[in-house]
């Protein structure tokens, strides 16, 4: 067993080339092999969004405050609220973070490939 004690882990600035505006990540869990799934705690501010990207074998978003949205490509932008889970298939491409009057904080859950959990790809352009 191993205990994650609050503070312990560093909070970082989300990459400014995956991310647009200010979002902070606070590592969570990174399960030890075999297991491969990763979480974190995301906070964007209003406006802040994550690129598009994919995820080898999907990923989990557990809405935790705010209010935020998400959208596949192709498909109408959702919002999304506390207490809304969101699951996002392997290989669909997506974005997601807060709408642009009011920040918005989820868990991230995902399962890594030889290390690798995302696929990043441009930045969303701000009329999507």
């Amino acid at each position: 067993m191993e205990i994650k004690r609050n503070g312990s882990q560093a909070s970082v600035a989300a990459s400014a080339e995956n991310f647009t505006g200010q979002a902070r990540v606070d590592p969570l869990f990174s399960a030890p092999a075999p297991a491969r799934v990763r979480g974190a705690s995301v906070t964007f501010e209003p406006g802040a969004r994550t690129a598009w990207h994919k995820h080898p074998y999907g990923q989990t978003l557990i809405v935790t405050a705010g209010c935020g949205w998400v959208q596949l490509d192709g498909h109408p932008v959702e919002e999304i609220r506390p207490g809304d889970v969101v699951w996002i298939a392997p290989g669909e491409r997506h974005w997601h973070g807060a709408t642009m009057t009011t920040a918005m904080t989820h868990i991230a859950i995902q399962e890594h490939a030889e290390g690798k959990t995302v696929d990043w790809m441009e930045k969303v352009a701000d009329p999507q």
